[in-house]
């Protein structure tokens, strides 16, 4: 195991192309004068960190990778191309017809200029001091690059995996599709129950003019792991992204995404579902830009709470002076199953162009009571109406999951959390 000193950090910069190291030297200059993250601070409002980021090592190896069968990603079945990412080590890799599948380690010393213009799309060193030690330390990650008009057949998998106690676990992927490419990607970060550990993945994904992109996060950390993940997407012209995750694991989670509209004519779909129980916390911090005319953003999010646990959705979508006739529109909506859980919605716009069309909508509250009556007046028990109360709210966020053969066991596991709850608010 490495403590992250300034030893590791020379052993780490030395391994990288010139190119490479004057990022990661910025992560370390940051790593070393950021102070940890406070709930006093905006950005990290209504959040208890809880992470002493000094006391964490990385690991000096792979463990055992974890098996699929059992996991929610193993319902994808064999798909088109498959990565695993074990400790920050790329253990495996098989890619898809029509598209390069490498190691971040390999993809440094080879793929110069590819990587170096996608690295460029990602996300700042200086954010906080998680992402800071991303640039600093991390190593590995998995490059997926989508050369002009490559499309493969199916979706590509890429797991990340931790399995070290007291480690410090930095996956990353980046993705480059040129100019007229298609695919569809599928991420899942996953981790064993009671293994204390601490995550901080970084995704970019940068779009050429044209291209079709589909990205599906399935997180599943373990019941002991703290993830603070960090993500940047960039459009060009004519280009679409669809990102969706099921956020369903780990003790805290938290996503901080950035999204940039860059191209006229791109447009952006978000979408996703999350379910906190026990003392769990789900943080999501979604900022989108419009930097182009005739942009299209559309931000879509249910969750629940219920037990202890905790979920924050901050939204913004900002419109820039170059953005004219923007259409955008972010919606995230909650249900309170507990009287100890919260739920926090804060979606902001800010518009600086005139010819635009925005809005938001947000909701936080119980279960429907009159919904309840009506159903209780059909026959059904209290909890047998709650039940299907909370199984339709999720239906049309399940429905607009690009995997199909994912849908299923999302609902089995989003119902498996709420049949284990404690005890459900009157």
């Amino acid at each position: 195991m490495l403590p992250l000193n300034e030893q590791t950090f020379e052993r780490v910069a030395a391994s990288l192309p010139a190119w490479a190291r004057p990022a990661a030297e910025a992560g370390f200059s940051s790593f070393t004068s950021l102070p940890m993250p406070e709930p006093r601070q905006e950005e990290w409002r209504y959040v208890e960190v809880g992470v002493d980021l000094d006391a964490l090592t990385l690991p000096a190896g792979a463990g055992q990778p974890l098996p699929r069968e059992g996991s929610l990603a193993g319902a994808l079945g064999e798909p088109a191309g498959h990565a695993v990412n074990v400790d920050g080590h790329t253990v495996s890799l098989r890619a898809p017809d029509g598209a390069r599948l490498a190691s971040l380690a390999e993809a440094l010393s080879a793929d110069g200029e590819a990587l170096r213009r996608a690295f460029r799309s990602g996300p700042a060193a200086g954010i906080d001091r998680f992402s800071a030690a991303h640039h600093a330390f991390a190593t590995d990650g998995v490059f997926l690059h989508l050369a002009r008009g490559q499309r493969p057949a199916g979706p590509v998998l890429v797991e990340f995996q931790a399995t070290a106690a007291g480690s410090l676990a930095l996956p990353r992927l980046t993705v480059l599709a040129e100019e007229g490419a298609e695919a569809s990607v599928v991420l899942h970060y996953r981790s064993p129950d009671g293994v204390a550990l601490v995550a901080v993945p970084q995704v970019e994904v940068l779009a050429d003019e044209g291209a079709r992109l589909v990205l599906t996060t399935v997180q599943e950390w373990g019941d002991a792991t703290r993830a603070f993940g960090h993500q940047a997407m960039t459009t060009a012209r004519d280009s679409s992204l669809a990102f969706s995750e099921a956020g369903l694991g780990g003790s805290s989670s938290r996503l901080h995404l950035r999204i940039g509209l860059d191209g006229p004519g791109s447009e952006v779909r978000v979408f996703g579902l999350y379910f906190g129980h026990r003392s769990q916390t789900h943080d999501y911090r979604y900022y989108v830009s419009h930097r182009a005319q005739h942009t299209n953003s559309s931000m879509y999010l249910k969750g629940a709470v219920g037990d202890e646990a905790r979920s924050v959705f901050t939204g913004l979508i900002r419109i820039e002076p170059e953005g004219q006739h923007a259409d955008a529109m972010q919606t995230n909506r909650n249900l309170v199953l507990s009287e100890g859980a919260q739920a926090h919605s804060v979606p902001n716009l800010e518009i600086l162009a005139n010819e635009v069309r925005c809005g938001h909508g947000s909701a936080v509250g119980p279960i429907d009571a009159e919904q309840r009556y009506y159903l209780m007046s059909r026959g059904l028990d209290r909890s047998r109406a709650d039940r299907l109360q909370v199984k339709g709210f999720f239906e049309d966020v399940l429905a607009r999951f690009p995997q199909a053969e994912l849908e299923p066991s999302l609902r089995r596991a989003v119902m498996a959390r709420y049949d284990g709850l404690e005890s459900t608010e009157g």
